[in-house]
C-alpha cells in the first residue's frame, strides 16, 4: 500500500519557490505532508502559492531574502526554525540566466558573475548555512536543482549558465561522499527545457513543437515532472540513494539542440 503523506512533520525549505519550478515543488512536498517555507523575492507572488497550499490543508511559511549573501541565509534559517523547526528537506533551487547564448569572449563579465552566483553560489551558500544543523542532528536530505545544459554541450548554449550548472552537478556528488557518515542524503536533479508560465510565454509554440520531438517522450516536461522527482527524492523510498544526477528530460534527445 503506497504511503500518501511520505512527508508528514518533515521541515523543508525551497528556494526560489514563489513561481514555476519551485512552486510546483512547494506544493507537491505540501501535498506529501511536510511544513514547507516558501522563499522568493516577490512577496506577492510568493502569497498566491502560500494561500493555494493553506487553502489544500497545508502548512506553510514565507521568508524573503537573498541567497547569494550568506548573511541573509543565515537570517532566512533562523526565522523557520523559530516558526516550524529545523529543516529536513533542503531543496536549493533558487538560481536563472543571467547571460546570453553567445562566444564565450563576448560574454560579458557582470553577466558571468551574476549568473555564477546566482546559481552555484547560491547553492552553495545555502546549503552551507543549512549542513551543520543536520550534522548535528544526524539526518536530511538536500535536493540542488541543476539542468541538462550541464552535461550536453551545446554552441548555442549559454555557457556560464551550463558551468555553473555542471559546477552544481558535482558540488552535489562530493558533498554526498562528504555527509553520507551523518545520515545526510544529497541528491541533483537536471531538468530539460521545462514548460513554466514564463516559458510557455517566451517560447513560440512551433519551436515548443521543434524541441518536443526531439524527445523520446515527444512532448516538453512541465513543472509538476519535476516536482515528482524531488518528492520521491526526498521520501524514504529512496533512502538508499545519494549522490545521484537524476534527468527530468524526456528520454535521449535525438537531434542537436
Amino acid at each position: 500500500m503506497i504511503d500518501m503523506q511520505r512527508l508528514t512533520d518533515r521541515v523543508a525549505l525551497v528556494t526560489g519557490s514563489s513561481r514555476g519550478i519551485g512552486a510546483a515543488i512547494a506544493r507537491a512536498l505540501a501535498t506529501d505532508g511536510a511544513r514547507v517555507a516558501l522563499h522568493g523575492r516577490d512577496t506577492v507572488a510568493l502569497g498566491g502559492v502560500d494561500e493555494a497550499i493553506r487553502r489544500g490543508g497545508g502548512v506553510t511559511t514565507i521568508v524573503t531574502g537573498d541567497v547569494t549573501r550568506f548573511d541573509e541565509v543565515e537570517r532566512i534559517r533562523g526565522e523557520i526554525e523559530a516558526r516550524l523547526g529545523p529543516v529536513d528537506l533542503l531543496v536549493a533551487n533558487a538560481g536563472g540566466n543571467y547571460a546570453m547564448p553567445g562566444p564565450l569572449e563576448e560574454t560579458p563579465e557582470d553577466a558571468w558573475r551574476a549568473t555564477v552566483n546566482g546559481n552555484l553560489t547560491a547553492t552553495y551558500l545555502t546549503i552551507r548555512s543549512f549542513l551543520p544543523g543536520m550534522k548535528q542532528r544526524r539526518s536530511g536530505c538536500i535536493i540542488t536543482i541543476s539542468s541538462t545544459a550541464a552535461r550536453r554541450p551545446d554552441a548555442r548554449s549559454p555557457i556560464a549558465y551550463a558551468a555553473a550548472k555542471a559546477g552544481i552537478q558535482m558540488m552535489t556528488q562530493h558533498l554526498a561522499a562528504q555527509v553520507g557518515p551523518h545520515g545526510i542524503r544529497v541528491n541533483c536533479i537536471a531538468p530539460d527545457t521545462i514548460l513554466t508560465e514564463r516559458n510557455r510565454e517566451r517560447i513560440p509554440d512551433q519551436t515548443q513543437g521543434t524541441l518536443a520531438s526531439a524527445h523520446a517522450l515527444r512532448r516538453l516536461g512541465t513543472p509538476d515532472d519535476v516536482a515528482a522527482a524531488v518528492v520521491f527524492l526526498a521520501s524514504d523510498d529512496a533512502s538508499w540513494i545519494t549522490g545521484e544526477i537524476l534527468d527530468v528530460a524526456g528520454g535521449p534527445v535525438f537531434t542537436s539542440r
